[in-house]
């Protein structure tokens, strides 16, 4: 009893590094368990692997060939190690024989995706500027429409993943998101995503998943960071250190547009079986005797282009591939814009939840559905698009929409998420 009481009285005595002790202490056993847990994930992750590196192949068969685009510079350096750690392991586990191709540079994926050979399947494993820089150059090869057969997967290792919540249940957990990224990849269940064509007269085509944005927004979106010493104030000092700058901010813009088009049927996912000979004889036969009347050609109509004029504080192109598993009766793409009559403290608060998500829009919003669209913004203003969180200069452009345009690995359980939503 005299040793306990001697040890609570030197704690009181020594106040301040007894404090300083427990908070070290209770720091290490938080971060310890942390680590724990990562171990748990990747070990059940690894277990699941195994039983498909399990499944026995028919000796003519060859193992699936995977072709992975990292990139080491996204989340600050350490993909390349979220990779190797979590992923990697995944895929060897599972008999996948993997090619991991390193991109150096910024843009040099669009170059690598012109050399790239046919693959079982195509891996980006990086963020959205990955992602982006990938279809882009897939989609600028000569001959995309055999490419664009190969089914896509995403591992979310960068700062900026906005395709992730579509195809996966996301947690906050990055260990956990990147394993079962990499198990929906085996599993190989996929789904037909749009893709956004995005031309200019100077330079060639851009692609994106997501969409095209611009206005305050966006513009106020990209300085959040410089006033990182507010903490959590820091975008709501930066929206409205905007408006002391400048006010109002709405921006006048002129958009021609096409209408949407009806959507055709799904494709069944396999090739009707072949019909027996006897039945091809006659058919044979029946065309001789028979042969059906050639249609005439069809006459394409010139494509009819609707023009208005919008003032806008952000305008947001936008494919539907935040939930690509609605079914919907066009092939389309959404052109929404903010009103021009919000008030600073509603630009404030606006702009807090399109920090969050870029795609809620006020309920005063403009909406026009679309297939096609031409931007002609007024000269010389110097801003800046966002497409799919990577920034290019603002020009005139012309966006069309490519519905359905490549196939993307979903987790079962996102889909029947997804699924739930829409009923």
């Amino acid at each position: 009893m005299a040793r306990v009481v001697k040890v609570f009285r030197t704690l009181r005595n020594h106040w301040k590094k007894s404090t300083f002790a427990v908070c070290v202490l209770s720091y290490g056993g938080y971060w310890l368990y942390g680590k724990h847990c990562d171990n748990v994930l990747r070990r059940e992750a690894c277990l699941v692997a195994r039983e498909f590196g399990r499944q026995q192949i028919a000796p003519q068969e060859r193992l699936r060939k995977a072709t992975v685009i990292l990139n080491p510079a996204a989340c600050s350096g350490k993909a390349n190690n979220l990779f190797e750690k979590n992923a990697a392991p995944i895929l060897h586990l599972a008999g996948v024989e993997v090619t991991v191709v390193k991109t150096d540079y910024e843009g040099q994926a669009k170059k690598l995706m012109e050399l790239m050979e046919q693959t079982d399947m195509l891996i980006v494993a990086g963020g959205d500027g990955t992602l982006q820089e990938v279809i882009t150059g897939l989609l600028r090869r000569p001959d995309h429409d055999k490419f664009s057969n190969t089914p896509i997967g995403f591992i979310p290792l960068g700062s900026h993943n906005s395709l992730s919540p579509s195809l996966h249940l996301l947690s906050d957990n990055k260990v956990k998101d990147i394993t079962s990224a990499t198990l929906s990849i085996l599993k190989g269940e996929t789904v037909p995503l749009d893709v956004l064509q995005i031309k200019s007269e100077k330079e060639q085509p851009v692609f994106a998943l997501m969409g095209l944005r611009w206005g305050a927004f966006r513009d106020v979106s990209s300085t959040i960071s410089k006033y990182w010493y507010l903490g959590p104030l820091k975008t709501n000092a930066a929206h409205w250190f905007r408006t002391l700058r400048e006010w109002p901010l709405v921006r006048d813009v002129s958009v021609s547009y096409l209408a949407p088009s009806l959507r055709p049927p799904d494709l069944p996912p396999q090739k009707p079986p072949r019909p027996n000979l006897l039945y091809r004889i006659i058919r044979r036969l029946k065309n001789h005797w028979n042969p059906p009347v050639e249609e005439p050609p069809k006459v394409e109509e010139p494509e009819k282009w609707e023009e208005t004029r919008l003032s806008t504080i952000e305008l947001f192109i936008q494919t539907h591939n935040k939930n690509p598993v609605e079914r919907r009766l066009n092939d389309s793409m959404m052109i929404c814009a903010e009103p021009d009559n919000l008030t600073v403290g509603e630009f404030v608060t606006v702009g807090n939840k399109k920090q969050e998500d870029p795609t809620v829009f006020t309920k005063d919003s403009t909406t026009l559905e679309a297939s096609a669209c031409q931007l002609e913004l007024p000269e010389a203003s110097g801003t800046f698009y966002n497409i799919d969180n990577e920034e290019y200069e603002a020009m005139p452009v012309e966006v069309r929409l490519l519905p359905r345009k490549l196939r993307f690995f979903i987790s079962a359980e996102r889909r029947e998420q997804l699924l739930s939503q829409t009923q």
